[in-house]
Protein backbone atom coordinates (compact mmCIF):
# COMPACT_ATOMS: atom_id res chain seq x y z
CA UNK A 1 0.00 0.00 0.00
CA UNK A 2 2.94 2.57 0.36
CA UNK A 3 4.12 2.06 -2.99
CA UNK A 4 0.45 3.29 -3.98
CA UNK A 5 0.54 6.28 -1.93
CA UNK A 6 4.07 7.47 -3.10
CA UNK A 7 3.04 6.64 -6.64
CA UNK A 8 -0.60 8.68 -5.64
CA UNK A 9 1.86 11.40 -4.58
CA UNK A 10 4.13 11.46 -7.07
CA UNK A 11 1.30 12.38 -9.34
CA UNK A 12 -0.04 14.96 -7.28
CA UNK A 13 3.41 16.61 -7.17
CA UNK A 14 3.50 16.73 -11.09
CA UNK A 15 0.31 18.36 -11.11
CA UNK A 16 0.72 21.37 -9.19
CA UNK A 17 4.26 21.70 -11.26
CA UNK A 18 5.78 24.42 -9.77
CA UNK A 19 7.05 27.78 -10.45
CA UNK A 20 5.62 28.57 -14.11
CA UNK A 21 5.96 32.22 -13.91
CA UNK A 22 8.03 34.29 -11.96
CA UNK A 23 5.07 36.95 -12.34
CA UNK A 24 1.53 36.06 -11.34
CA UNK A 25 -0.03 38.60 -12.79
CA UNK A 26 1.12 37.20 -16.24
CA UNK A 27 -0.92 33.38 -17.62
CA UNK A 28 1.13 31.55 -19.21
CA UNK A 29 -0.86 28.39 -21.00
CA UNK A 30 2.38 26.73 -21.94
CA UNK A 31 2.72 26.14 -18.19
CA UNK A 32 -0.22 25.64 -16.93
CA UNK A 33 -1.37 23.15 -19.97
CA UNK A 34 1.94 21.13 -20.14
CA UNK A 35 1.91 17.39 -20.95
CA UNK A 36 3.08 16.44 -17.35
CA UNK A 37 0.42 18.50 -15.62
CA UNK A 38 -2.47 17.19 -17.96
CA UNK A 39 -1.71 13.66 -19.13
CA UNK A 40 1.10 12.07 -16.80
CA UNK A 41 0.13 13.10 -13.75
CA UNK A 42 -3.58 11.81 -14.05
CA UNK A 43 -2.31 9.01 -15.22
CA UNK A 44 -0.31 8.41 -12.09
CA UNK A 45 -3.00 8.78 -10.04
CA UNK A 46 -5.21 6.50 -11.44
CA UNK A 47 -2.18 4.09 -11.62
CA UNK A 48 -1.69 4.67 -7.61
CA UNK A 49 -5.64 3.92 -6.99
CA UNK A 50 -5.62 0.88 -9.13
CA UNK A 51 -2.58 -0.50 -6.65
CA UNK A 52 -3.99 0.76 -3.67
CA UNK A 53 -7.08 -1.15 -4.75
CA UNK A 54 -4.72 -4.20 -5.30
CA UNK A 55 -3.44 -4.33 -2.62
CA UNK A 56 -6.44 -4.34 -0.31
CA UNK A 57 -7.79 -7.65 -2.20
CA UNK A 58 -4.82 -8.91 -2.22
CA UNK A 59 -5.13 -12.40 -0.40
CA UNK A 60 -1.49 -13.51 1.40
CA UNK A 61 -0.27 -16.82 0.39
CA UNK A 62 -1.40 -20.07 2.13
CA UNK A 63 -4.57 -18.99 3.32
CA UNK A 64 -8.06 -20.79 2.03
CA UNK A 65 -11.20 -18.80 1.32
Amino acid sequence: MLIGVLVIALGMFLMSGGVSNKDPKVFDAAAVYSKTRITVAPILIIAGLIIEVWAIFKRPKGTAI
